[in-house]
Parts: structure tokens; sequence; C-alpha cells
């Protein structure tokens, strides 16, 4: 293991599993993530934002950019646009044209234009429930109604139902892999949607950002890749910032195929979207073009920390985990053990998970296991004795 200029560690075939083990300690950095608990024996696992340290490709890129660039206004050079259509093309045989994508500082002010440029005031929005809090928010903001559409369980995993949405709606707010289940919808599944939006003449947003992280041998398929005439209603949102740990760099991207639903989503968004930061893009090129050893190296981690997480769930009476194919989240159904308030018990014991309410589905608890595998170790093992104790 080398070490750069900067001290970020440099990463080989050699030694993957000691990149990911020694992740370095993120207290008193500023970090969201950590600052939670600070000064309290509590393990955060909790938003999602992983403990490890960024590819070392984007590490020496910004490391660049800060001894050599000028930190002014960016727009995106036509190399990262190459780069983007590419990798669409590579890792999805999605074929976009470039000038479909539309640069952003994040998903989550996305979904609230998204949400202003459809139907009227007092149409209604679908997402499926539960779900990423934004999705829940979102519709109220732009002064539309949410309307909750409650995933099901069949034959051991979540699944689509869309037979009891009774309600009219201009817009379906879709998220897939599922945040924060982690399924990863087949194309049945995707031609449901698709159908019901075609339809019933809806405005589709499909949120994929969690779609590189794909933990068992399944594709991901853009549900706008499907057919010209979904693609026409479709704002596909993509970004970085999970699978390659940058969400501090803000950037993300839409890929949107209708020129008059481009110019409509670009001109809502005016005033209320930030320009993207100048690393942020520096960082999206280097992660899509050159760091795929290491979203290898990650994806493998990741599966082992998830079968800990399976592991340690069968020692908790009562709670229940159905392993989504994707992500480096957890959704823990915490009702059979008898507990009102979950995220209260848990976090007592010296864990701190995501609340299931917020995610419109209380009695469940989000736990984030992309950290060191020694640390999430110690937190399911908080976990498990809090829970022996009760039962």
């Amino acid at each position: 293991m080398t070490v750069t200029r900067a001290g970020a560690r440099s990463f080989g075939a050699n030694n993957v599993t000691e990149w990911f083990d020694r992740a370095p300690s993120r207290q008193h950095t500023g970090s969201l993530k950590w600052a939670k608990y600070q000064g309290r024996d509590i393990l955060p696992l909790w938003v999602a934002d992983m403990d490890f340290q960024p590819p070392p490709q984007i590490v020496s890129a910004l490391e660049r950019w800060a001894l050599d660039g000028v930190p002014g206004y960016c727009v995106a050079t036509s190399g990262l646009r190459d780069v983007m259509v590419a990798a669409l093309k590579e890792r999805y045989a999605w074929e976009i044209d470039g000038d479909a994508l539309v640069w952003l500082p994040g998903l989550v002010p996305a979904l609230n234009v998204v949400t202003r440029i459809s139907g009227e005031l007092n149409s209604g929005a679908i997402s499926n429930v539960p779900i990423y809090p934004p999705f829940l928010t979102a519709p109220g903001n732009a002064g539309r109604t949410l309307v909750r559409n409650p995933l099901a369980i069949e034959e051991g995993r979540y699944a689509l139902d869309l037979s009891e949405i009774r309600e009219a709606c201009s817009a379906f707010m879709f998220c897939n892999p599922q945040n924060p289940t982690g399924r990863v919808f087949t194309r049945p599944e995707l031609e449901q949607v698709a159908e019901l939006c075609l339809e019933r003449d809806l405005l589709l947003c499909s949120d994929e950002i969690h779609c590189d992280l794909l933990l068992d041998d399944v594709q991901h398929l853009p549900i706008a890749s499907l057919s010209a005439e979904i693609a026409d209603r479709t704002i596909t949102l993509m970004a970085p910032s999970k699978t390659y740990n940058v969400p501090g760099l803000c950037c993300a991207f839409a890929v949107i195929p209708n020129r008059a639903l481009r110019r409509k989503f670009v001109r809502s968004g005016r005033g209320l979207l930030a320009e993207v930061s100048a690393p942020g893009f520096v960082a999206c090129e280097v992660a899509y073009r050159d760091c795929e050893e290491w979203r290898q190296a990650l994806l493998a981690y990741l599966r082992v920390n998830r079968q800990l997480v399976v592991d340690a769930v069968s020692a908790m009476p009562g709670v229940r985990y159905l392993p989504g194919e994707a992500t480096y989240l957890a959704w823990l159904d915490c009702r059979g053990a008898g507990m009102e308030y979950p995220h209260a018990f848990f976090e007592r014991a010296g864990v701190g998970l995501s609340d299931g309410k917020d995610f419109g589905q209380p009695g469940f608890v989000r736990l984030n296991f992309g950290c060191r595998k020694a640390l999430l170790e110690q937190a399911l093992a908080r976990m498990v004795a809090a829970m022996k104790e009760v039962g």
C-alpha cells in the first residue's frame, strides 16, 4: 500500500480488504453522520453515507484540480458528457444522446422540481412506501397530493402492487433500486409501471441513484430504456455520490430525452437548483471512467457485510430482514418484537439507525452497513445483546 502526497492510500488487487477495513475516522471532521451522536457512545449507522474513502483515482484528481485549477463557476465538459454516454451504454445497454443530460447539485432538489412541473395544483403524485423521506415531502412542497402505494411482500421479497391505485394522479415518483428495501425491480415489474404511466398519462420520475450497487446476480434496467414511448415521459435521476462515496461534492444528473420536457424541467429549476461544483464534475468523470476495479471490490466487501446483518438479525427475536439485491441499506421489520419505537430502543443500546416512520412505515429501522466490518460487528453485537435482554 502506497501513500499519495495528500495521504490517500492507493488501491490495488492485493490490498482490497485492507482498503475498506482501514476506513478513516470521521469523528470531529464535520461529518453529518458522525456529528449526530458526537460525545455519545452511539455508533452511527443511519444516513446513506459510507465511511470508506473514495477511490484513489478520485482523490488524486481532486488534488491535481486543487493545485492547478481555478475554483470558479464551471459547466460540464464534452469529455464528461462522452464518459457518461459511454458508461450508460456499457453498463445498461442504454443509448442516450448527450444533450439529454441535465446536471444537478443533487437528487433531492430535482425531486422537488419534478413535482412542480407535474400536473396542476392538488394533483396526485404516486410514491411506493416505504420510501426515502424526500419522496414523501416533495409533493406537498409543490402543492401536490402524495398518493401512497405500499409495497407488497411476495415470495419473501418486496414487490410492486399497483392494482390499488384509484386516485387521479399526474406523476409517479419511482425509485429503483428501491430505498430503503434494496429491491431491484425486474423487467416485468418495470413494464407494469410503464404501462400504468402510459395509460394514465403520468410523468415518470425514476430515482436510480443506487443502480451501480448491485450485490446479487441481477441486472439494473433503466425504466426509460424500455421503449421510446416511456422514455418520452421519463426523468431519470442518477449520481456518482452513493457508489463512489462523494455526496459532499454535490454532483448529480438527470437524463431527459424529451426536449420539451427537458426545457420545462430546466426552466422550472431556475433560481432553485444551484450550480454543480467544479470538484463534483471532476470526481464524476473520473468515477465513471477509471474506478471500476474499486467499485467491484466495494461490492465484494458489502456482500460480506450484508451477510453479517443477515446472521445477526437471525439472532434477534421478532425482527425480520428481507435482503434486497442492491444498496448498502438493510430495512429491518421490528414489529414482531413488540417495540413501539425500535429506533429509540436501539439508540439506547448504542446504535444509531434511521427511523422507519420517516420513510412512511413506523415499526421499522434502516441500517447502513457501508462501514468497516469491525464497526458493523460491534454495532450488531450491541443490537443482539439488547434484543436478548428484552426477550
